[in-house]
């Protein structure tokens, strides 16, 4: 019998890393070192109200809950807002996919957590990391998938990739190639990290 594995997806934008997550794993059985494992998406949370990834999430037939951060008074009353609706979900791993917040310490010691982000940590936290990777005139770039604490980008590297930037890239294709890289190594890494857990 694969191990259940159960999943909740926050995001705050366009939704593209969640519905690649969506489509690789929701109700299907991979294996993984030798491991059978059966994903559920169980939900998903988004906190911007006019965010296109609650259309995607809608088509996908995945439930949404829309809990914009704007309607509580400050960072610790939303988290808890959030820590509640998540626990109801009672998955194993909360996957953040352009989840523009950072979360509370208490939030992330209720959970497993992971996170992409667009540059190969430490270098470039924070939310303009394309942008200053494409301006640094560094060779090498790449994605970073991470383990979630308090400390903005600041968790346990799972997984790393990169790529060698070409100088005639504009920004905009560099920015094609740094999400296309995202789509590829976050199904690699939630595989890695369920391992683990």
């Amino acid at each position: 019998m694969p191990r259940k594995i159960k999943i909740a997806i926050l995001f705050s934008g366009n939704g593209s890393n969640m519905q690649n997550i969506i489509e690789t794993f929701h109700q299907k059985k991979i294996a993984h070192e030798s491991k059978e494992y059966f994903f559920e998406i169980k939900g998903c949370v988004c906190n911007q109200k006019d965010a296109f990834g609650i259309t995607r999430a809608k088509n996908l037939g995945i439930p949404c809950l829309l809990l914009p951060h704007q309607d509580f008074a400050d960072r610790i009353s939303f988290d808890l807002a959030l820590e509640k609706e998540i626990k109801k979900m009672e998955v194993d791993l909360v996957v953040l996919a352009g989840f523009m917040r950072i979360l509370s310490k208490k939030f992330c010691d209720s959970f497993k957590i992971i996170n992409i982000h667009p540059s190969l940590l430490p270098k470039y936290k924070g939310a303009n990391a394309i942008i200053e990777s494409f301006e640094s005139g560094d060779r090498e770039v790449g994605v970073s998938v991470h383990w979630v604490n308090e400390e903005l980008d600041g968790g346990a590297i799972i997984l790393q990739k990169s790529f060698l930037r070409m100088p005639e890239d504009s920004l905009e294709v560099f920015s094609q190639k740094i999400h296309a890289l995202e789509y590829e190594i976050y199904p690699e890494a939630i595989k890695k990290a369920i391992a683990s857990l």
